[in-house]
Order: C-alpha cells, then sequence, then structure tokens
C-alpha cells in the first residue's frame, strides 16, 4: 500500500532534494468533502474517521548528516496553517461571536479608516479612502487589501523594510507590532476587488484572538486542536517535544543553507511575545487527521466540526473573475486553481475538485472529493529542487 510512497521520498533524498521527509497517503474514504465537482455528498456518520487511518512513511534525516527522521517529526508547516486558521474563524461564525460580512475594525481599530493607492504600483502617498471596511469574508478570500506584493513598487519596498513581507525567516515581531506595521500602509486595492496572498490570515489570527479574548494559540488548543486530538500542533513546540524539531534549509547554487537548526530556533519553545499573527508547526499524523475532519464533511468522530456550508465555502472557488488579475500571484495560477477559505482548489485537469495547499518550507497537503488525503512534510524552502517532488507527490494514485 506504501511502497510506491515510500519509493518516491526515497528516490528524492537520495538526489539530495531533501535531506528527510514525512508523509501519509489514504485511499478514498468513502463519504468525501460533499462539496465542489465530482464530490460524493457525506453520510453523516463519521465512517471516514473510523476507517484505518493511513501509514506514516519517514525517509532521511532530520538534518543534514543528523538522526534519522522520525514518523512523529515536527515540521514548520507554515501556509497549510490558513486552512487550520480558517476552520476556527469558522467555528466563531458558526457560534454568533463574528459575521463574516461584518467590518473587523469593531476588534481591530488600527484597521479603520484605510486607505488606498490609486494603483498598487503607485507611490504611497497617491491614495483615496477606501469605500468599504475590511470584513472576516475579505481575509479568508485573500481579498483584503493586504498581501503579497509581486510587482516592484514602493509598496513592496516599504513592506519589506518593515519587515513585514513574505519569507521563511524566524519571526521576530510580536502580533500588535505586526500589525501596526501593516496597518501605517495603504491598502493595495479596495477590499473584496483583487486578491493577493498571504496577509490576510496574520490579521485573520489577531482578529480571532481579539474576538476571543486570548491569544490565538490558547484559543486553537482547547477549541480545535484538542478535541481533534492534535497534541504536536501549535504556535511553538513545547521544550518535552523539541527534540522532535527538525532543520529547516534552504535550497541554493551552493547547496543547503540552514535556516533554523533542529530542535531549535524560534519555534523551539513559547516566544517571549504573541504570535497570533504567526504559522503553525505540526507532524503528519496530526496534520493528516484534520485533512480527514474536512474529507469526512467536516466531522470528527461523529461530531461536527465544521458546518457544511462553511466546508463548502472552503473548498469551492470564493474570488470573483475580476479579482483574479494576472498580477495577483504566479504567472497561470488562476488557469487551473481557485481559492476558497484558506485553501487552494483546483479548478481543471485531471483532479477538479481536489483542495490543499502547500508551505513555504516544502509542506503540502490535499484532499480529493472521494476523500482520498495525502499529507507531505519536509522543511527545504519551496523551490525548483523540492516542486518535482510535491508534483510527483500529487500524480500518486490514492493506493500508492
Amino acid at each position: 500500500m506504501t511502497s510506491a510512497l515510500r519509493d518516491l521520498l526515497e528516490r528524492h533524498v537520495a538526489g539530495g532534494a531533501v535531506p528527510g521527509v514525512v508523509a501519509s497517503l489514504g485511499a478514498s474514504l468513502g463519504t468525501g468533502l460533499g462539496a465542489g465537482p465530482g464530490a460524493l455528498p457525506g453520510n453523516g456518520v463519521g465512517t471516514a474517521l473510523g476507517a484505518a487511518e493511513p501509514e506514516i512513511v519517514a525517509v532521511g534525516r532530520v538534518s543534514v548528516g543528523g538522526a534519522p527522521m522520525r514518523a512523529d517529526a515536527i515540521m514548520r508547516v507554515r501556509s497549510m496553517t490558513k486552512a487550520v486558521t480558517a476552520v476556527a474563524a469558522l467555528r466563531l461564525v458558526a457560534a454568533g461571536s463574528l459575521g463574516l460580512d461584518e467590518p473587523v475594525e469593531r476588534w481591530l481599530p488600527e484597521l479603520a479608516d484605510r486607505r488606498v493607492l490609486k494603483s498598487p504600483t503607485a507611490d504611497l502617498g497617491d491614495t483615496s479612502p477606501a469605500v468599504r471596511a475590511i470584513t472576516p469574508r475579505h481575509l479568508l478570500s485573500c481579498t483584503s487589501g493586504y498581501g503579497m506584493i509581486v510587482a516592484e513598487s514602493p509598496l513592496q519596498r516599504a513592506m519589506a523594510d518593515a519587515e513585514i513581507a513574505v519569507d521563511v525567516e524566524p519571526r521576530t515581531l510580536a502580533s500588535d507590532d505586526w500589525l501596526a506595521r501593516l496597518a501605517a500602509l495603504p491598502l493595495a486595492f479596495e477590499p473584496g476587488e483583487e486578491w493577493r496572498y498571504h496577509h490576510s490570515f496574520g490579521i485573520l489570527g489577531i482578529l480571532i484572538a481579539r474576538v476571543v479574548g486570548r491569544p490565538l494559540h490558547d484559543h486553537l488548543t482547547d477549541d480545535l486542536l484538542v478535541p481533534l486530538g492534535l497534541h504536536d500542533t501549535g504556535l511553538w513546540v513545547p521544550p518535552g517535544s523539541v527534540d522532535r524539531l527538525v532543520a529547516a534549509y534552504r535550497q541554493t547554487d551552493a547547496g543547503l543553507v540552514e535556516i533554523e537548526p533542529a530542535a531549535g530556533g524560534s519555534f523551539a519553545g513559547r516566544p517571549p511575545f504573541d504570535v497570533s499573527h504567526a504559522e503553525l508547526v505540526s507532524t503528519a499524523g496530526d496534520y493528516t487527521r484534520f485533512a480527514r475532519m474536512l474529507a469526512d464533511g467536516g466531522r470528527f468522530e461523529g461530531r461536527r466540526i465544521l458546518s457544511e456550508e462553511h466546508l463548502r465555502l472552503m473548498t469551492t472557488d470564493q474570488v470573483p473573475a475580476a479579482a483574479k488579475t494576472p498580477d495577483s500571484f504566479f504567472p497561470g495560477f488562476w488557469d487551473s486553481t481557485g481559492w476558497g477559505f484558506g485553501l487552494g482548489v483546483d479548478t481543471a485537469g485531471e483532479h477538479v475538485g481536489r483542495c490543499g495547499w502547500s508551505g513555504g518550507l516544502g509542506t503540502n497537503f490535499f484532499v480529493d472529493p472521494d476523500g482520498t488525503v495525502g499529507v507531505l512534510l519536509t522543511q527545504v524552502e519551496i523551490g525548483a529542487w523540492t516542486q518535482p517532488l510535491l508534483a510527483e507527490f500529487h500524480a500518486l494514485p490514492a493506493a500508492a
């Protein structure tokens, strides 16, 4: 059942793409997402998670020259955090604590009275007042007006200077400081009118923290992670588990360059400041369980975690066609991909209806409409060396 998966992982480790990798791939579970083209309706009784959980396959080393990779290795999952944050936010919506279309400035006064650039590449002073407020729907769909700026521009340079651009360096800013630096800059566009990646979910994490009145880590732990049995997932690694945190790398022409060490770095232990805007660590086992909750129609062991309507919003394209501008992400992205709430959605190609996402340090997961779940975790920044591994993982049959 796992031979093809193991062969794939061993080949890429032997080829030097990554020092080590952990992955799982589950066959069709029989219930499905209940949303999107080709999806099967969930049966409402949690049979998917009642099936045998897929084997976790670990290959390689936790660091260059280090100890063997463990199946329970803890990894920095980066943007795979977005799906977890989306579920947490939608649970607050379901509880009536937050409205999808209400202004966030009630909790985030820093985002009141926004000004908008005349164009994303305009001078920072060339602005006009925003015609609408930012809402949770804008944050979940990455249409808030904030996000990664691809084109060279004054806004791109200002974000880099303020140390709030997208990267995979160790986190150094407290949440309130990060938000203050972001709020000091104008929006690239009117909320709801274009799509830009990443920063909306940092804002969303802070929003959740302020709605519930405590740090995101504490709320996630009590409301979602512990109920799902995700005991190795959080915004940092507790001291008793830090020995399982693997090293992180960037691939360069000279080879792998270490970004953070094994059993150390900015995720080792509770940070000295609030990181509600930041991203998670997890294990392949934990994240597989989270993904299988999505595959089981938003249920876990018969208990509803996410409503059917909110699961549909997560797993189907929520970005208006007019907002999918060519400069919003990498070239050709919108040709075959849409964006739900915290998830990318395949809109064309062999896997129409597949949803999931990657993290900047070589992590990836997907959920198919029939319930098949794949999770792959490594710790080398996504690039030319890691993309073939991700692509071949996505091409494996469910029975691999």
